[in-house]
């Protein structure tokens, strides 16, 4: 692991990455172009579930299956859906598949949103309702929203909504954390009332190999509790930013002008120096 002294000189290194990838040119593909077309909150935040859910496959895949939701409920998610049936909703995705996720699944989210909507007012106001600023990040939060979009699903299990309990990382869930409560060239925001300083980094195993590389973490699986560390370690970089540099950072690699093993070398070249 690092210390802090090495952590303090990575800073420089990734806020190069963050100047040179975090612009709004450089999200396409990304399943996050969708939310930029929707300026209402109320709107954003069930576009953003929705894209984050399906953010799991090829990235193609994704963004046809994410636009074909999304065009099914028209130019305003929300009006949509609070004047929507049950009824309505089952039937509107006849035919839809991506990957393990069907048709019933996603009529069963957009229920579930419905549901909480209907109750707390909105996605946000639901995942306030189990943080407070005593907690270390949004984990509470996150799990209580999850919770409550999982009712409609019998036996709370699917491929769309994780379970925090069980140990997993919420990669999907915190990506759309991420867009909701950040606000910068990429991430639109539009929640407020949750501090980007308790968000955890969305961790798959492309991240996970980063930050291992890197030396943010050692831990063998991207778990959960690997995803805390690793937001750990960012948060002494960026305090008030842990993930500032998600979006940046998931480029290497992905993008054909990118040079990784440049950045790490710089990165690596940078902790000896630190250690002399």
């Amino acid at each position: 692991m690092k210390s802090p002294s090495e952590l303090s000189a990575m800073r420089d290194e990734l806020e190069g990455l963050y100047l040179l990838y975090n612009s709004p040119s450089l999200i396409h593909p990304d399943p996050l172009e969708f939310l930029g077309n929707y300026k209402d909150t109320k709107d954003r935040e069930i576009a953003g579930i929705i894209a984050s859910s399906l953010a799991y496959g090829r990235v193609a895949k994704i963004l046809e299956s994410v636009g074909s939701i999304l065009s099914a409920l028209g130019p305003s998610p929300y009006e949509f859906l609070m004047a929507s049936s049950p009824e309505h909703i089952n039937g509107l995705f006849r035919g839809f598949k991506h990957r393990f996720t069907t048709a019933e699944d996603m009529a069963c989210l957009c229920a579930g949103m419905k549901r909480v909507i209907e109750r707390f007012g909105s996605l946000e106001a639901c995942f306030c309702e189990a943080i407070s600023d005593r907690d270390e990040d949004v984990l509470p939060g996150m799990s209580f929203l999850a919770e409550r979009l999982s009712c409609e699903f019998e036996g709370g299990c699917n491929s769309l909504i994780p379970a925090p309990a069980r140990g997993s990382a919420c990669k999907r869930l915190n990506l759309f954390l991420r867009w909701m409560v950040r606000r910068d060239a990429v991430d639109p925001g539009g929640w407020n009332s949750i501090a980007p300083s308790k968000l955890l980094v969305p961790l798959d195993t492309h991240m996970h190999r980063i930050c291992r590389r890197i030396g943010l973490t050692d831990r063998n699986d991207a778990s959960l509790a690997t995803a805390r560390e690793i937001t750990r370690s960012f948060r002494q970089i960026a305090p008030d930013d842990p993930v500032r540099y998600d979006f940046s950072l998931t480029r290497l690699g992905i993008r054909r002008d990118s040079d990784p093993e440049s950045f790490f070398l710089r990165l690596e070249r940078k902790g000896k120096k630190e250690k002399r």
